[in-house]
């Protein structure tokens, strides 16, 4: 078993203009990634951060453009979940980092109503003490996420230090990096152009505290998705008959990676995912135009169709670039097969 890398220097940050005259603790938050804004408010408090040199233990305190922040966190606290034998799809592993085919169903770390049974239990059983601390105890190496019922490519880290080197990626976006982050989504309708951009910020529903929303400029956290026409069902052409989109196969790039960005910018765009329940409930009668094959697929898949199909990042600590690729589940391509005979 390999054990954890503690972090031996502090992480780096510089307030932009983008950032400036936010609270300290926010600020981290937007700048280090995945690291939760809770989690940021202990590290301050128990003195982990400083401005210019100086030890700073007030979150709520403005930042300013132009200032240098150091970022120490503390080292890794056992695990309050327990280690449990559940399968894992590995793609790859080394004693850095492992990247795992998520199936569908299955939730990323626990909280309310999912207490074990998660792919945390099931990393603490693999991997045992050597999982990062970061992300804190209910959710040790989880540098992103996937929904529960979203399948594919996720990476773990294994210490801190890979930790903070894969959250800096993520927290860039791929913007100066080779993060990359593609999604096959099964949705109704089709977009009419090829290809495309959705740039349109993201906030908490505050009518259901589950659901995401888009919101207006000057509110939300910024939110950019790259979508791609793949397959329309029916096509758009049999013989001289042009027919209408019941559905069609979208790849969805993310630039930026908010909490149910794809669901809930393709409902945006009137186009929300196959089984979506959540963000495509006004949808739902147009399964009834759908042949009796592509019905029973669709009930069989129970959940929105949206699988993690390419996942592309530096190595946080050999600095090689990694790419991964993975093919959607069964349910997903019966679905997608039945949609294709159209």
């Amino acid at each position: 078993m390999n054990a954890p890398h503690p972090i031996d220097t502090p992480t780096e940050l510089v307030i932009t203009a983008e950032h400036a005259g936010l609270r300290l603790d926010k600020a981290l938050a937007l700048l280090a990634g995945e690291i939760s804004r809770a989690r940021l408010q202990q590290v301050i408090k128990e003195g982990g951060v400083s401005i210019d040199g100086a030890v700073v233990a007030d979150a709520s305190r403005k930042v300013v453009e132009g200032q240098r922040l150091a970022l120490i966190m503390p080292e890794a606290k056992p695990a309050a979940p327990i280690g449990q034998a559940i399968p894992l799809d590995v793609v790859f592993e080394d004693e850095h980092l492992i990247v795992i085919d998520k199936p569908a169903g299955l939730v990323v770390h626990p909280a309310g109503g999912h207490e074990d049974g998660t792919l945390v239990n099931a990393l603490i059983a693999h991997c045992g003490a050597s999982l990062s601390g970061i992300g804190g105890v209910r959710r040790p190496g989880i540098v992103h996420r996937l929904d529960k019922d979203t399948s594919g490519l996720l990476v773990v880290a294994k210490h801190d230090k890979a930790h903070q080197g894969l959250a800096k990626q993520f927290a860039d976006h791929g913007r100066t990096g080779p993060l990359e982050r593609a999604y096959l989504a099964l949705v109704w309708g089709a977009p009419r152009r090829q290809t495309g951009t959705i740039d349109a910020p993201i906030e908490r529903s505050n009518r259901n505290r589950e659901k995401m929303m888009v919101v207006g400029e000057g509110r939300g956290r910024e939110a950019i998705t790259h979508i791609e026409l793949i397959e329309r069902y029916p096509p758009l052409l049999r013989g001289h008959e042009e027919l209408e989109a019941l559905a069609s196969l979208v790849e969805c790039q993310l630039e930026t990676g908010r909490t149910h960005q794809i669901r809930v910018h393709m409902s945006h765009i009137g186009h929300p995912l196959l089984g979506d329940q959540l963000y495509g409930s006004g949808f739902m009668t147009k399964a009834s135009r759908l042949p009796e094959g592509a019905r029973a697929a669709l009930a069989a898949l129970g959940r929105q169709a949206l699988h993690a199909r390419l996942l592309g990042f530096a190595h946080p600590v050999t600095r090689e670039e990694l790419r991964f690729e993975s093919e959607p589940p069964a349910d997903f391509a019966r679905l997608q097969s039945e949609l294709a005979i159209l």
